[in-house]
């Protein structure tokens, strides 16, 4: 497997996406339906199951422009309003877990952002973006550290030499890495500061290793000399995973 770096962004005043990240729209929870009209839901019904309600079914397929390898019908996605509001007379509400932030009074939104604990449990701004709409963005970011690929990038594999290499060179924050991972570390500034002191030294280091050094793991520190600088230059944390 391989090991990630990356900044924290939403810690960087100069971060496009952070305004979107900051922005969360909805929660995960483990009983929606506490929090009422918030809780977000679906409606879906098999096709033969909604073809059953009408008796023009040919009629019904055309107005609503469903395709012919349709099986299940949302029907939030229906053309016809008529046909919308007759199917949910019939059809339960399936609850998504999801609970809409804007529609719950201060108190729950207070309850609601402490009760998740991780990234995965809530959808932000960010996440209603498509992936074009993403690469844009980060294209022109300044913390996107990454040759304009975005501020995530690659350590190298989780069994690479280099912690090696730079534990022998006296290195210890690159050298620091594996652990980091296991105790999802978050390094901070400072930390920025004693890597950026260690990119010469590791230089070195992988000249003297060998050449095949050189080449595998170039890259990999020319990275970390980004993320040191990003980190030095918004005063953010960065990690490794």
């Amino acid at each position: 497997m391989g090991i990630n770096i990356a900044i924290n962004e939403t810690q960087c005043a100069n971060a496009l996406c952070g305004k979107f990240k900051k922005n969360i729209l909805s929660v995960l929870v483990d009983d929606p339906l506490k929090y009422g009209d918030a809780a977000e839901y679906e409606i879906f019904i098999p096709i033969e199951d909604a073809l059953s309600h009408f008796s023009d079914k040919e009629d019904f397929i055309k107005r609503n422009k469903i395709r012919e390898e349709t099986t299940i019908l949302y029907l939030d996605r229906l053309k016809d309003d008529n046909d919308r509001k007759l199917l949910e007379k019939v059809v339960e509400r399936t609850y998504t877990g999801w609970v809409n932030v804007s529609k719950v009074n201060d108190d729950m939104k207070d309850e609601l952002l402490s009760s998740s604990s991780t990234s995965e449990g809530v959808q932000t701004e960010w996440d209603m973006f498509s992936f074009e709409e993403m690469g844009d963005i980060c294209g022109r970011c300044k913390l996107s550290w990454d040759k304009g690929r975005g501020c995530v990038g690659s350590f190298g594999p989780d069994n690479g030499n280099l912690p090696e290499i730079a534990s022998k060179a006296g290195c210890k924050m690159t050298a620091s890495v594996p652990d980091g991972v296991s105790s999802k570390r978050v390094y901070t500034k400072e930390d920025a500061l004693l890597l950026l002191n260690e990119i010469p030294i590791l230089r070195n280091a992988l000249e003297k290793e060998s050449k095949l050094a050189v080449r595998r793991y170039s890259g990999t520190v020319e990275r970390l000399e980004a993320v040191a600088k990003i980190s030095i230059e918004e005063g953010c944390g960065f990690r490794f995973f």
